[in-house]
């Protein structure tokens, strides 16, 4: 035990106080070793580009017809084909081509992105609930499951090998959980940037029309009837949420102390904002439904201090 316990002494030193405002992921990547850290960069760099393509062209004035998804779709393709071949067209390509393989990483994670840009082309939301997890595989489940990836990997010297649980098993829970949450978080925003992430049938089921949805992002007070979509969307979180608690807990004996807790730091501050949701008296606006700094900082103590105090995983 002594020893383990040394092995938290990095804890109580971070500082996190310049980057409380980051993503939650980046936040808790942090608490990894340096080269590790410098890996989650470097791929999650790779994949806003693929994110950002699609969701800033969506965002801008205009639909998109079909010649134009052909051309974006194209383009991802292309990149994603680049990548398989370790085309190096610069050297930040050098670099990410180099972290593939010293970290193993698998290609699956970016071609299930890909997949899942490329639908958000010709799709402005989703018919069904199923529909949209099919369309989270690529969107949220294979980010995450790099991040488990380069939690579970281990060095025997010779270089690092891949973890001996499932990635995408071990992220699915906790990732859609996350989704969900930034779902309900960032309404408001979403929205108002012409994106939508409530699915028609479960929009339909409360008696509700998108553009009745529209009008509370843009300010208007929230019906009963969106009350009630709202308080579904929070039941289906808390299911996933409990699956992730599950998730978390069964696969803490094949990672070492901080990457143990880099996944509660995911789960406490994603839990955090959950709580601020309140469908029955609650607004839906970012003001009220983001934590401030402050909060997140204390929550982070409080998380790291209650992760010390409990006995490690052998």
């Amino acid at each position: 035990m002594a020893e383990s316990k040394l092995m938290l002494d990095f804890a109580p030193h971070l500082d996190f106080s310049q980057i409380l405002t980051n993503p939650i992921l980046d936040i808790a990547a942090r608490f990894w070793d340096d080269d590790r850290y410098q890996a989650f960069r470097v791929c999650y760099r790779s994949m806003r580009r693929i994110d950002d393509l699609v969701d800033d062209r969506k965002s801008s004035a205009g639909p998109i017809d079909s010649r134009e998804a052909a051309q974006l779709a194209g383009l991802i393709n292309g990149w994603l084909g680049m990548v398989r071949r370790r085309e190096p067209t610069d050297e930040y390509h050098t670099e990410f081509y180099d972290t593939l393989e010293r970290f193993d990483l698998p290609l699956w994670p970016w071609e299930r992105l890909g997949k899942a840009m490329i639908f958000d082309l010709t799709h402005n939301g989703f018919a069904t609930f199923a529909e949209f997890l099919r369309y989270s595989e690529g969107a949220a489940v294979a980010p995450a499951s790099i991040f488990m990836h380069l939690c579970g990997i281990s060095n025997n010297g010779a270089g690092f090998r891949r973890p001996t649980y499932d990635i995408r098993l071990a992220a699915r829970r906790l990732a859609i959980f996350s989704y969900i949450v930034h779902i309900l978080r960032d309404f408001e925003k979403d929205q108002k940037a012409g994106l939508n992430y409530f699915s028609d049938d479960i929009v339909t089921r409360h008696g509700l029309t998108h553009s009745e949805v529209r009008q509370v992002a843009s300010g208007g007070e929230p019906t009963p009837s969106f009350r009630d979509l709202v308080c579904t969307y929070v039941r289906i979180g808390a299911y996933y949420q409990r699956r992730a608690r599950r998730t978390i807990d069964s696969i803490k004996r094949y990672l070492e102390p901080r990457y143990q807790l880099s996944l509660e730091i995911i789960y406490s501050l994603y839990t955090q904002i959950f709580e601020r949701i309140e469908p029955a008296r609650g607004q839906f606006t970012a003001l009220a439904l983001a934590p401030s700094a402050g909060e997140v900082q204390t929550r982070i103590e409080e998380t790291v201090a209650r992760f010390v105090a409990l006995p490690l995983k052998p």
